[in-house]
C-alpha cells in the first residue's frame, strides 16, 4: 500500500501545504539551480563586452544616493522606443552592470536602452528599493529625449526580483507622486518574477528581505494592479519550483480577469538562471515576444 506523508507528518504547514523547510526550498533559487553561477558569470562578463563596444552611458545619477545610477545605450536615432530593464539578484545582489548586455539586441532594434541601479537589501528596506525604481523610470521618462527615446513609447523589463520590481512599476497609486501619466508604461515582461510577498515573507529569504506583514502586502503587485492594461509578458523556466511557476500565473490571472492581453511562455529545460541569456539571442522565443511587443 502506498504510503502518504501528510504536512502533519511532515511538520507544521506555515503555507499553503509546505512546512518551513519545504516553503524555503520552493523559494530558494540558488539551491535548485546549482550551476547558476556559471550564467550569473556569463551575464556579468558579456555585459562588460557590450560597455567597451558600445556607446554607454555609465553611472548617471538619478536620485542623492550613491547606488541611484542608471547605464545609458542611446538608440542611433530621436524618438525611439525605450527598453527600462531591472535587475534580479533577490532584492540582495547584483546591479545595472550585469544586465548591459541585451543593449546588444535593443539598440541594433532600434531602441534606447535603460539598466537601472537599485541599493540592496538588507541595507535597505524593499519600500526603498521600489521607490528608487519608480524615481529612476520617473528620470527616464523625463530625460528621455536626451538619449534618442520616445517618453510615450517606455518598456518595463525584469527578472527574478527585478520582475518583481516590474510589477510594482505597474501599480496603481504611485505615478501621481511624480507627475507621471497613468499610461507611462506601453507594454512590459516580468520573468520569473514574484507578485504575491507573503510567502516570500514567511520563507528563509525573509532574513534579508526584512518584511513584517504590512510590507508584504504593501510590496505585493497581485494587491496593487494598475489602471490602464497593456501588453504583458510572463515567462518562467520549465524547472523552477512549483512556487515560482505560481506566482507568475496568479498574476497572469489578475491581469487577464480585466481584460488586459497577457503573454505566457515556459522555457522548456530550463531552471532559474538558465534563461538568463536569451533575451542577448534575437532568435529566442522571448526576444521575438519583446520586440513584437514594443512594435519591432
Amino acid at each position: 500500500m502506498e504510503s502518504a506523508t501528510p504536512w502533519r507528518i511532515r511538520g507544521k504547514r506555515v503555507y499553503r501545504e509546505f512546512s518551513q523547510a519545504e516553503l524555503d526550498v520552493q523559494y530558494d533559487a540558488r539551491a535548485t539551480a546549482p550551476d547558476g553561477q556559471k550564467y550569473r558569470d556569463f551575464i556579468s562578463e558579456n555585459s562588460a563586452r557590450v560597455r567597451a563596444e558600445r556607446d554607454c552611458r555609465q553611472n548617471v545619477r538619478y536620485g542623492p544616493s550613491e547606488a541611484e545610477v542608471v547605464n545609458i545605450f542611446p538608440a542611433d536615432r530621436p524618438g525611439s522606443p525605450v527598453v527600462y530593464f531591472i535587475h534580479g539578484g533577490y532584492w540582495r545582489s547584483s546591479s545595472q552592470n550585469d544586465v548591459d548586455l541585451y543593449a546588444d539586441v535593443f539598440v541594433p532594434a532600434g531602441c534606447a536602452y535603460v539598466t537601472v541601479n537599485y541599493a540592496l537589501a538588507p541595507g535597505v528596506s524593499i519600500d526603498e528599493i521600489v521607490r528608487q525604481c519608480r524615481s529612476a523610470l520617473a528620470w527616464t521618462y523625463n530625460n528621455a529625449e536626451s538619449f534618442n527615446g520616445d517618453p510615450d513609447r517606455v518598456h518595463v523589463i525584469g527578472r527574478s526580483a527585478g520582475g518583481h520590481l516590474t510589477g510594482m512599476m505597474l501599480a496603481d497609486g504611485w505615478r501621481k507622486d511624480f507627475n507621471l501619466p497613468d499610461n507611462l508604461i506601453k507594454g512590459a515582461t516580468a520573468l520569473s518574477g514574484l507578485f504575491d510577498l507573503e510567502p516570500v515573507r514567511l520563507s528563509s529569504v525573509n532574513d534579508w528581505a526584512k518584511l513584517d506583514k504590512e510590507a508584504a502586502w504593501r510590496n505585493s503587485p497581485v494587491h496593487h494592479m494598475p489602471r490602464v492594461g497593456f501588453p504583458l509578458i510572463l515567462g518562467w523556466g520549465e524547472n523552477e519550483t512549483g512556487e515560482f511557476k505560481r506566482q507568475s500565473d496568479l498574476y497572469r490571472v489578475a491581469w487577464q480577469s480585466r481584460g488586459w492581453p497577457c503573454q505566457t511562455m515556459e522555457f522548456p529545460g530550463k531552471h532559474h538562471f538558465a534563461s538568463m541569456p536569451d533575451l542577448m539571442y534575437p532568435d529566442e522565443p522571448c526576444t521575438k515576444a519583446v520586440l513584437a511587443q514594443i512594435g519591432i
